[in-house]
């Protein structure tokens, strides 16, 4: 009995550090991945001076703290993709020797990791990278590192307690009781501080979603080549290649009377003039560029590919708003159609699609297509346009919001998914622990909004962008309008009221 006791021991303890070692590795490759997203968007900076060297470690601590940051977004939207696949993969291989490291305690782990550092990034992590960067030191206080870490700690000490004492006033106004002890701040504040964070990621992700769902169309549409019927590349190309050499031109022009100028004297009239042109230029030489690319595109690729895509976004969106109506019935019908949380899953026993692997394939695909539209909708809104990241001109504070926006989202896309319906896999760990979960009017009014708002937004797109397509088929739109007597500006009708009394 000894024996089997200390094997039994030796085995839960090679187990642990296996799925230590696996969650590990997986959130080393997310990192590395997130670090050369970001460095792709950062703006460089030269740092020469020692206050510039001063400034150039607080940056790269904070980018550090962002890629982290990034890293558990990401790790958050392969939850609910990993969770289902791993099911289907133990289901397929129930007694594979090579599929044993897959089990129910690692999927759990990962989860409750994924909670943890997500909820870790947006109380401590991304206010502090914030300040910190803000931050200059105490006045009187010898410069340095340091004195930032100092003041950025402070400023976050108090920044804590004023977020404590603001739920410890709402619990109050809603119990009608007020906790006092470490214990009741830890089992009572902190998840009903989740719950608010949960719940405002949520209804972003209702907002920015169908928006996104209906601007997937046109993103698309911009990225492959149309057909003719739709687009005349040549015409285009000819265009800017024309505008290309017209702006090659000013700007030739601008460089010989910028050097005309430097020996006069009067040089610091020359970056207002020449560098709008250049800036202007190279957009319209990349256009340009681009152009050709799509000209040299395929009979199939040019025929063929953007039915099919406009096809299949279409069925993707037709299907998530399909699956959305048909779980608002099983929420009128069926009890366990609620979102719950989930103590053990045991993966491994049955599928959580009625359509077997099949579904739960199409299930993955609709999660991950959810998350891109609701990025696409979220930096298309015109709330949020500002933090759109650029390639190699985007600074630190942006980059904090973008990784701030991205985790609030991503955090939400496993309770978003599943109160929606699109699949029937529970909540493990503490997102089942969100107290709204449990209220049947807010996840039935959650689902009619998003079913109703796809499918406005949907109708919309569709029939102004079928519209657009065919005026432009049809070459209508370059008819000339009729301009009546109300449109014309009253400082023209002025002007030409002097010129004649002259």
């Amino acid at each position: 009995m000894e024996v089997d006791d200390v094997s039994v021991r030796e085995q839960l303890f090679h187990n642990k550090v296996r799925e230590i070692f696996i969650c590990v590795l997986l959130f080393t490759c997310l990192y590395i991945l997130s670090y050369l997203i970001l460095t792709h968007f950062k703006k460089n900076a030269d740092y020469i001076t020692t206050d510039d060297i001063e400034d150039a470690t607080v940056n790269k601590i904070a980018l550090w703290l962002c890629t982290f940051t990034l890293s558990v977004a990401v790790c958050a939207v392969l939850l609910l993709p990993i969770s289902i696949l791993s099911n289907e993969v133990l289901l397929t291989f129930p007694h594979s020797y090579y599929m044993q490291w897959l089990n129910g305690s690692l999927i759990h782990g990962l989860w409750n990791l994924v909670f943890l550092f997500s909820n870790l990034s947006l109380v401590f992590l991304m206010p502090f990278a914030y300040f910190f960067t803000e931050s200059e030191g105490f006045v009187g206080c010898k410069k340095g590192v340091m004195a930032r870490v100092y003041e950025t700690a402070v400023v976050l000490l108090l920044l804590t307690l004023l977020v404590l004492g603001m739920v410890w006033v709402g619990v109050a106004l809603l119990n009608n009781t007020a906790r006092e002890s470490l214990y009741d701040v830890w089992e009572c504040y902190l998840p009903y501080l989740y719950s608010a964070i949960s719940l405002f990621g949520v209804l972003l992700l209702l907002l920015c979603t169908p928006f996104g769902l209906s601007r997937m169309f046109s993103v698309t549409g911009s990225l492959l080549v149309k057909p003719g019927l739709l687009e005349n590349v040549e015409v285009e190309m000819n265009c800017a290649a024309f505008e290309e050499a017209s702006l090659s031109r000013k700007l030739n022009s601008g460089v010989d009377l910028a050097l005309f100028l430097v020996g006069g004297s009067t040089s610091c009239r020359i970056s207002v003039n020449v560098e709008p042109l250049r800036m202007q230029f190279l957009g319209v030489q990349a256009k340009r560029i681009a152009l050709q690319m799509r000209r040299r595109a395929s009979p199939w690729q040019r025929n063929l590919f953007y039915p099919l895509a406009m096809l299949l976004l279409l069925a993707l969106t037709v299907v998530c708003v399909l699956m959305v109506c048909f779980h608002v019935l099983e929420l009128l019908f069926d009890e366990t159609a609620m979102p719950r949380g989930m103590g053990d899953p045991r993966l491994g026993t049955t599928s959580f699609s009625m359509f077997g692997s099949l579904g739960a394939a199409v299930q993955v695909v609709l999660i991950m297509y959810l998350m891109v539209s609701s990025v696409v909708g979220f930096y298309s809104s015109p709330l949020f346009t500002f933090l759109l990241p650029h390639t190699q001109d985007t600074n630190l504070t942006q980059i904090i919001g973008n990784c701030v926006s991205l985790l609030v989202l991503s955090s939400a896309l496993p309770v978003f998914s599943r109160t929606l319906g699109i699949t029937r896999f529970d909540l493990l760990g503490d997102f089942g622990r969100y107290n709204w979960l449990g209220n049947f009017h807010i996840v039935f009014l959650y689902n009619i909004l998003f079913a109703g708002l796809t499918s406005a937004c949907l109708i919309n797109t569709l029939t102004w962008t079928v519209q657009r397509e065919l005026i432009r088929a049809f070459g209508l739109h370059k008819l000339p309008l009729t301009v009546s007597r109300t449109t014309i500006p009253l400082k023209l009708l002025l002007d030409n009221g002097l010129s004649k009394i002259q």
